[in-house]
């Protein structure tokens, strides 16, 4: 049975829980709860010596990061997450590593309370997000707002879309103003009429 080691708020655990609901992929999802900083324990670092989650023990072998995780699934079940040219799935690529490499880690929380408190309150956490997450969506409008197609890139869901799901539900938390994100509101629109994309949202997991 494929494990998943996760936590309900987790964008890159949320990332996994899309990927494994459209595979139609049967798990067994273990919490590891961050507010009580069980990543850190003995038992995650054996398994995640970044002390992060999600873990996933799939095939045999125990894996983490999310994108390479999502990358490795891409291969071995053939969804065509990454599908195209070669120059079309750098775009895609490209799209997945906006929110996931330059908006997320800037946005975990655990960053934006080093900041809180390093700037002695004059930075507040709601002043942070709001910052970082509107500054990295509005460079995401501008490589999606030219494509067709109801997602992302063309009218099958990719890399990108299962990043973007995760980021747009952090911007919605935080109270980011999403009127001048068009074409992210119509991508959003049709990935939430995905059944496998519900499925996967916070609220379905939230202990």
């Amino acid at each position: 049975m494929t494990k998943l080691y996760d936590y309900w708020r987790s964008s890159a655990s949320y990332r996994l829980r899309i990927a494994l609901a459209l595979l139609g992929e049967t798990y067994e999802s273990v919490t590891v709860n961050l507010l009580d900083g069980e990543q850190r324990g003995p038992e995650n670092l054996a398994r995640n010596p970044q002390g992060l989650v999600p873990t996933i023990e799939i095939d045999g072998a125990m894996l983490t990061q999310s994108l390479a995780i999502l990358e490795y699934l891409d291969e071995t079940r053939k969804p065509g997450w990454l599908s195209g040219t070669a120059a079309e799935r750098a775009k895609i690529r490209a799209i997945a590593y906006a929110i996931s490499m330059e908006i997320h880690p800037v946005c975990n929380l655990h960053v934006a309370r080093h900041a809180v408190s390093a700037s002695g309150g004059a930075i507040t956490t709601e002043a942070w997000m709001l910052h970082f997450i509107t500054h990295g969506l509005e460079a995401v409008e501008r490589m999606v707002e030219h494509g067709s197609g109801r997602y992302c890139h063309g009218d099958a869901i990719t890399l990108a879309d299962i990043c973007l799901v995760p980021q747009i539900y952090n911007a919605r938390r935080w109270g980011v103003d999403m009127e001048p994100f068009a074409r992210i509101r119509a991508i959003m629109a049709a990935l939430e009429d995905v059944q496998a994309v519900r499925s996967a949202h916070p609220d379905e997991w939230k202990p």
